[in-house]
């Protein structure tokens, strides 16, 4: 465990700001994408780097299931921070203001796989 916090403090910083810097990119399809895939990517190859000179046991699922983990956890929180939530720097908010808006984003990133299958239906009539 202590390799995993040790690695991950650097590793979650950075890929917080590049999700962050991603919040503005167009189109936001491959905002969503590089998010997505490129991040996890590389910061899975690390993970599995340190974790196989570590000798981690069951190193097969247990990075299976983180990649899983990121992937959600990643498109949630460029979600939010393209809605202004969970963000840095001068256009944040307080912490006070992001948890108050933090069910709101929740609903919405639960629904909006639902709502853009809904949309595309409609088009298509």
């Amino acid at each position: 465990m202590l390799v995993e916090f040790s690695y991950r403090t650097l590793l979650s910083g950075a890929s917080g700001s590049i999700t962050q810097a991603l919040r503005t990119a167009d189109p936001p399809w491959a905002a969503a994408f590089s998010a997505m895939a490129v991040l996890p990517l590389l910061g899975h190859l690390i993970e599995f780097t340190i974790h196989f000179l570590r000798g981690t046991p069951r190193l097969t699922s247990g990075i299976t299931a983180s990649i899983g983990f990121t992937a959600i956890s990643t498109l949630f929180n460029l979600y939010a921070m393209r809605r202004g939530v969970l963000i840095t720097g001068p256009e944040s908010r307080s912490l006070a203001e992001d948890c108050a808006a933090l069910p709101r984003v929740i609903g919405g990133f639960i629904l909006a796989g639902p709502r853009a299958l809904r949309d595309r239906f409609r088009r298509k009539r």
